[in-house]
């Protein structure tokens, strides 16, 4: 069923029926009365195009993701299900975007070609020239992590540094001295990657506070990588009894390089972290960490977004999750070593 066949029913012109759908011209009240039985009639639904043009808006969001080149972390691919799972109950579209390098064009022509009634924009760096662009040019926009300075922007975040400190903490009560960090990839933290630098921010915090020893490194988003990293810790570093991470897709490669190492977690070797809880249920034994809570925060990252589209002069917003550690099987009293 189209809008020809409802304006030869109801005796009308083509142009007659688009203005009864979309708003901008008067109609008759009689006429719009014919045009509206015959639509109710016929069930006549207007696809999105019609309703795109009846109400200025092209009922599509943006989701900027990181470069196609680099593999999406589960709770990466987690946050992109929960942001078009959120919209889809809008009855909205979600375009992805990828951007960073190459991919820089098509995060252009999402802002400049006005694609998108706004923008939700991931994996935040603490300086971001995607963020400056986007307030620049007014479209509306939420953000997934936040920058530096997040003052005027409306933001979704987990608090890194709080929980990576509640973890060392954790540590330090069983009586671990000797801890790790094990980061995001060099290159990530070398970027600005918002996370990885408040974790790092949180860690060299609570080492201070409870006077223990800390090193920090970097590692590869892979379990190849975690268990280099691992293997390379241990040797460099053999009084370690404990660790930390926020990097839960080399979290494979530390289970692989402790039991390799004869560790037994925990009674040798402690881990925890901040982690999807599907990966910290995973770990042998399942690992005591923060989850972050995916699902909510897309989903309120829509929720947020909505509101600024629908009142763009409105005060920003923002949320800063802070999940308890959910005290599971990975950690335990320091032994010796």
């Amino acid at each position: 069923m189209n809008i020809g066949e409802i304006a030869r029913r109801a005796g009308v012109s083509r142009s007659t029926v688009s203005y009864v759908l979309s708003g901008k011209r008067t109609v008759s009240e009689a006429t719009r009365q014919r045009i509206q039985a015959v639509i109710d009639e016929l069930d006549y639904r207007p696809n999105a195009s019609a309703r795109a043009l009846k109400e200025g808006r092209t009922r599509t969001l943006g989701l900027v993701i990181p470069p196609a080149s680099q593999r999406l972390t589960d709770m990466q691919l987690g946050f992109v299900a929960s942001v078009v799972e959120a919209a889809a109950r809008h009855d909205l579209d979600v375009l992805l975007s990828p951007s960073g390098g190459d991919h820089d064009r098509s995060f252009e022509r999402i802002v400049a070609g006005r694609r998108v009634d706004g923008v939700v924009l991931m994996e935040i760096r603490l300086s971001d020239d995607r963020v400056t662009r986007l307030a620049k040019v007014g479209l509306p926009f939420v953000t997934i992590g936040r920058t530096a300075e997040p003052h005027g922007m409306s933001w979704i975040d987990v608090d890194y540094a709080g929980l990576i400190a509640r973890c060392v903490h954790h540590l330090a009560d069983l009586g671990h001295r000797h801890v790790a960090l094990v980061n995001r990839s060099a290159e990530l933290v070398a970027s600005g990657y918002g996370p990885s630098h408040r974790a790092l921010a949180g860690f060299r915090a609570a080492v201070a506070e409870r006077g223990l020893v800390g090193v920090d490194v970097c590692c590869g988003h892979d379990a190849a990588s975690g268990e280099a990293c691992v293997e390379q810790l241990l040797a460099a570093y053999p009084q370690l009894t404990a660790m930390a991470t926020i990097n839960e897709a080399a979290l494979p490669g530390v289970q692989r390089a402790l039991a390799g190492a004869g560790l037994a977690v925990p009674g040798d070797f402690s881990v925890t972290g901040v982690a999807a809880q599907h990966w910290a249920e995973d770990f042998s034994p399942p690992l005591t960490a923060a989850d972050v809570p995916m699902v909510d925060m897309g989903t309120e990252a829509v929720a947020l977004l909505l509101e600024i589209i629908a009142a763009p002069d409105a005060v920003p917003r923002h949320r800063l999750y802070s999940p308890p550690v959910s005290l599971r099987s990975s950690t335990g009293p320091a032994r010796p070593r």
